[in-house]
């Protein structure tokens, strides 16, 4: 059963601090993500240390240290592989759209813990994504 661990706005900025060091401890891309009170969605690449389960457990561990109630996640996770951008951009549109048909938000921009800003504006939340936005910042545009 799913409980709404993240329903306060510290508990989602702990899990994404969590996961940008996460990012970069074990070395994967970041997609897009959104944090909702009672799950997370996240699109990321295949860590280049370790295996995904094994970065996801590392994950979960510093969310769960740092906020109470024991136990905080469910002991498993749903991945899915994705291989086509056509697939991406469904993934990620869904994701975005997640608190706006939760009824959390009348649009998704008005939720502040996922990505959808990011991609929509350039707005950076501190955990680094890979984007069109974050690849003309290294190539100087």
């Amino acid at each position: 059963m799913r409980r709404p661990h993240l329903a306060d706005p510290e508990a989602r900025e702990v899990f994404e601090a969590a996961l940008e060091r996460t990012r970069q401890k074990y070395e994967f891309a970041i997609d897009s993500y959104v944090v909702m009170p009672e799950h997370v969605h996240l699109l990321v690449s295949e860590p280049q240390r370790k295996d995904l389960s094994v970065a996801m457990q590392a994950l979960k561990i510093s969310v769960a240290r740092r906020l109470p109630p024991r136990p905080f996640w469910q002991h498993r996770f749903y991945d899915f592989n994705v291989f086509s951008d056509y697939k991406r951009i469904e993934k990620r549109q869904y994701m975005h759209n997640n608190p706006f048909r939760s009824g959390l938000v009348a649009h998704p921009k008005d939720w502040l813990w996922s990505s959808y800003r990011h991609w929509a504006y350039g707005e950076d939340r501190g955990v680094q994504l890979e984007s069109t936005w974050t690849f003309a910042a290294r190539m100087g545009g």
